[in-house]
Parts: C-alpha cells; sequence; structure tokens
C-alpha cells in the first residue's frame, strides 16, 4: 500500500514540474515563420534550411523572430510499430538533423501535426497516437508544436487538445502548443491552461476583406472578430489571429503596415508567412520594425481594445508596461479620413488624463509633439498611424 501511495506521488510530482516548464514558456507571444502561406506542403529540406539561413542574414533572428514551423506535407505514414514516417523525399536527413541545423543558428524548430486522424491535406495525423508522437517530437528536438483539426469527426475538442497537452508534458521536452482549432468551440474559454496560443478564427487569407467560401478571410475581417477577447489573452496565453500575409504580393505595402500593425497591437503571435529569402526592401522593413514589434512583445502583455468605431474609420488603444500607450488609428475605408483627436479622451479612459506623454509615430520614427496639443491628420485610404505615448 505504502508503495503504491509512494508511486501516485512521484507521478504527481513529476507531472506537476512537467507542467512547470510548460508554463514558463510564452511569456510573450511567439514570434518567427511558419510554411503554410506561402509554400502549403511543398516543404522540403533544403528549403527550411534556407529559410532557417536567411533568418539569420536579414537580421529576423535579432528582431526577435526564433521559431522555425514547417506545416503540414512533411509525413507520409506510419510504420508497423505505429511511428510517423517522415517523408524521406522532402527531408533525406531527417527531421532531427533539421532540427539540429536550425538550433545551430540560434533559432528553435516547430512541427505541425493533427488532433484528426489525418491533416488537412490527408497525411497521418495523432489520433489514437498522441503520446507515441509526442515522444517522438521530444526526441527530435522540438521545440514547437502546430496542432491543427481536420478530420475530427465527433472528437470534443477540448478533451482532444488536452490528451496532447497531457501528452508533450509527459514526454518532457518543453514545447509551445499552438492549438489551431479555427475558433469553432471558443478555445479563449477553455484553452488557457491547455495550449500557449490558440486561433480565433479561420485561415487568413492575403488579401484586405475577401472572404472564401470555406471561411478563408481577409486580415481586415480576422480583426473585426477580436473585439471582446482582450480579456482572455496574456502572457502565457495568447489569442492567434492566425500567421502573418505581409510579403506574399497580395495587398500593398502600405496594407501590410497596418495588418503588422494591428497584429501588434493585438499581442498576436507574429509567425511570418512569407519568402523571407527574397523579401523586398518594404516587406523586410515591416516586419522588422523593432518600435513597432515592441508593442507586441510588451511584457504587460494587453491585447488592445476598439476605443472607437466610426465605421471605416477606427481606433484602438493598447496599454504598456509603464502606465504607456499604443494608439492605432485605422482607415478601413476606401476614401482618405481627416483625424482631429483630443488626447485628454483617451487618456481618460484609462485613468492617466492626469498625465502628459510625448507622441510618437512608429512608422515615421519622428515626434508628433506631446498630449497637450490636439492630434490633427489626415489618414490615407487603407492605411494607418500609429502612435506610442512615451512618459
Amino acid at each position: 500500500m505504502k508503495k503504491a501511495v509512494m508511486i501516485i506521488i512521484i507521478i504527481l510530482t513529476v507531472s506537476f514540474l512537467s507542467a512547470q516548464k510548460f508554463k514558463n514558456l510564452a511569456k510573450t507571444p511567439p514570434m518567427g515563420w511558419n510554411s503554410w502561406n506561402c509554400f502549403g506542403p511543398d516543404i522540403n529540406e533544403k528549403l527550411v534550411k534556407e529559410i532557417a539561413d536567411a533568418m539569420v542574414s536579414t537580421g529576423m533572428r535579432d528582431a526577435g523572430y526564433k521559431y522555425i514551423v514547417i506545416d503540414d506535407g512533411w509525413q507520409i505514414g506510419r510504420d508497423k510499430k505505429g511511428n510517423i514516417i517522415v517523408n524521406k523525399k522532402k527531408f533525406p536527413s531527417g527531421i532531427k538533423a533539421l532540427a539540429d541545423y536550425i538550433h545551430s543558428k540560434g533559432l528553435k524548430f516547430g512541427i505541425y501535426s493533427d488532433a484528426g486522424r489525418k491533416t488537412c491535406q490527408g497525411l497521418p495525423g495523432s489520433r489514437g497516437y498522441e503520446y507515441q508522437d509526442a515522444r517522438q517530437y521530444a526526441s527530435w528536438g522540438v521545440d514547437y508544436l502546430k496542432y491543427d483539426w481536420c478530420y475530427h469527426g465527433k472528437q470534443n475538442s477540448e478533451a482532444s487538445y488536452k490528451l496532447m497537452r497531457d501528452a508533450l508534458y509527459k514526454a518532457g521536452r518543453p514545447i509551445v502548443f499552438s492549438i489551431c482549432e479555427w475558433g469553432t468551440t471558443k478555445p479563449w474559454k477553455w484553452a488557457k491552461d491547455i495550449g500557449h496560443l490558440w486561433r480565433t478564427t479561420e485561415d487568413i487569407l492575403d488579401c484586405w476583406d475577401c472572404i472564401n467560401d470555406w471561411g478563408g478571410m481577409g486580415w481586415t475581417l480576422i480583426l473585426d472578430k477580436q473585439v471582446g477577447l482582450e480579456d482572455y489573452s496574456g502572457p502565457g496565453h495568447w489569442n492567434d489571429p492566425d500567421m502573418l500575409e505581409v510579403g506574399n504580393n497580395g495587398l500593398t505595402t502600405k496594407e501590410y503596415r497596418a495588418h503588422f500593425s494591428m497584429w501588434c497591437m493585438l499581442s498576436a503571435p507574429l509567425m511570418a508567412g512569407n519568402d523571407i529569402r527574397k523579401m523586398l526592401e518594404g516587406t523586410r522593413d515591416i516586419l522588422m520594425n523593432k518600435e513597432v514589434i515592441a508593442l507586441d512583445q510588451d511584457s504587460l502583455g494587453k491585447q488592445a481594445i476598439k476605443f472607437k468605431d466610426f465605421g471605416d474609420y477606427e481606433i484602438w488603444v493598447k496599454r504598456l508596461k509603464g502606465d504607456e500607450l499604443a494608439v492605432a488609428f485605422l482607415n478601413k475605408g476606401d476614401n482618405d479620413f481627416h483625424i482631429i483627436v483630443k488626447w485628454k479622451n483617451i487618456l481618460r479612459k484609462f485613468g492617466l488624463s492626469e498625465n502628459i506623454y510625448k507622441v510618437r509615430d512608429l512608422w515615421k520614427h519622428k515626434s508628433l509633439g506631446t498630449t497637450k496639443t490636439v492630434f490633427d491628420s489626415n489618414l490615407g485610404k487603407h492605411d494607418i498611424i500609429l502612435v506610442r505615448l512615451i512618459k
């Protein structure tokens, strides 16, 4: 009897310590790159290594981008023992060798699977193999798992993701767990103690406000769906409005600038989805604007709220550490908009009306005076003005 009790205590202790390792992850939104938006399932070892090289040579690693995540398309089957089989034509050296290469660059490695029996590309999912797959990922040196929701049948989403979380705990290697359930069962209400981030909508499309019949949508429509979710997001548990489309050629430079700005205002994970080997200067300037990234990575971890909505024109405000604020003026319409704002109205909302702040434009990298003066500016169509109120 005493031996049985001791075994139970040991198991509970190990489980607790594993959980603590995972709770220390993603204290700020994860930053990195994912293969899907640009390459879909057409990925291979050479491509991923070149992306890792480019992450370093372009300066993206030094700007905070750490994770290289391969999405659907790396696996091909299972062997007689149920072990997942890597597509050797695509990854001839195997996944561990690829992870080792990425780690040698000072980066972290991420992989993809699915809570259903198949991935969205019809390849083997992890249903029924959760513990086996988690052990495999740990042995390969995986640091991040994106876990999708195709071919799930009548599975319960919360139970399915909790099962893989427990498997990751048991495997012992701290792995950021990205829940890609598309927001269908409101994961923000149940996923805080299961994953580090959870998708709030279906897939992002490389457009301003288009919508696909299967549910994919442009980034401004995804932005609309983040309103009201701010209380669920914070250090270690983030709302995820999906990966970035910046640099994939579907939008103009200023539209991508607005997209990136709002993802940073939302404290969203910043997973670049472009071919960073071939970035244009405009794309590079957006993805590596350290002043804007600082909003996303602010340790307070507050998601912005929509302060005012005038139809096509919106004001969003994000609270930052040290009683500072970030304010985004977003024009979603097709006509220019003339902005006149008295800062005290915004400061009063956050109990900061007694303070005087310097106003800094984070894209022009220049001072716009202080909050003692009225803010008066023109805002072009499909554009954004992003400022920080600095004490």
